[in-house]
């Protein structure tokens, strides 16, 4: 093992969420078209005989380094499976609010786990990563590889990579944290169920204003749950569709992050700056939507 690995955390940003229905254990049953932000967190590995962990940044606080945080559960996890894998010392730098819809905790989950590949010499597609990655958290799965697929089930059930061109975006999080477990408790099911999402279709949209379009016929069924919890966040998407050259504004997973589409980076860059101008206490970053590598 080098002294030190590195991996990028990317967000996750839920483009679609339709809520399916609710399993008898009490937990619901998705079905989301994700992609994954060029903003995200840093993780770390370093030679050490101990797991350890520390987290620094400016998201450092609601973090946390205990037990609880999935770098380290993801870790035992794998120990779990592979009782002799070689661990260390994470050192996790926490750039992405917490809570806020984006995946921050299972992309960094993730990133541990291909650390620990890498550090052990396991393929990147080793059934046991993805063993690990399911018993750490629904969406650590969808984060291993950070490619644009539809989740479904729980999040564990994942399509193909699906090659989509890339969406220019704004992010923005009103400083809020949600619980994704109260959101879907005050989620109320529609009169009429959806039609399930056809991949095969989706795996047709080969142009940014193909997909646009796609996503003006979608939603996300979390949204009026999420800000009847968390009325902010009806105050960002109302600033974020006031924008000039805002093709679409939703929320990302059960919130409270919400994104903003835009036809070029220009587009979303000056829309992103005047944000934060106009609202300096909301976290807003401009970053491409798609597959990271």
């Amino acid at each position: 093992m080098p002294d030190q690995l590195v991996e990028n955390a990317p967000a996750k940003v839920n483009l679609t969420l339709r809520v399916v229905g609710r399993r008898s254990d009490g937990y619901h049953e998705i079905e989301s078209l994700v992609a994954f932000a060029g903003v995200g967190d840093r993780l770390s590995l370093s030679r050490g005989k101990e797991l350890s962990l520390v987290v620094r940044g400016p998201s450092a606080a609601q973090a946390g380094d205990g037990a609880d945080n999935l770098v380290l559960k993801a870790a035992r996890a794998l120990a779990e499976r592979i009782p002799n894998v070689g661990c260390g010392a994470f050192e996790l730098d926490k750039s992405l609010p917490v809570a806020a819809g984006l995946g921050g905790g299972s992309a960094d989950a993730a990133a541990a786990l291909r650390l620990l590949a890498r550090a052990n010499g396991l393929a990147g597609d080793d059934p046991l990563l993805y063993a690990a990655a399911r018993a750490t958290g629904a969406d650590v799965p969808v984060c291993l590889d950070p490619q644009p697929r539809l989740m479904r089930g729980i999040g564990e059930v994942l399509s193909e990579t699906l090659r989509l061109p890339s969406l220019q975006a704004v992010l923005v999080n009103p400083g809020v944290t949600l619980a994704t477990k109260a959101v879907f408790a005050a989620w109320v099911p529609g009169t009429s169920p959806a039609t399930p999402a056809d991949v095969a279709a989706i795996t047709k949209l080969t142009t940014r204003e193909q997909v646009l379009q796609f996503l003006l016929t979608q939603s996300n069924d979390l949204e009026a749950a999420a800000i009847a919890l968390a009325p902010a966040i009806g105050d960002v998407l109302v600033a974020l569709r006031a924008l000039d050259g805002c093709r679409l504004a939703r929320m990302s997973g059960s919130g409270a992050t919400c994104f903003a589409l835009f036809a070029s980076a220009v587009e979303a860059i000056a829309a992103a700056e005047l944000v934060h101008r106009e609202c300096p206490q909301w976290w807003v970053r401009a970053s491409a939507l798609g597959g990271v590598a």
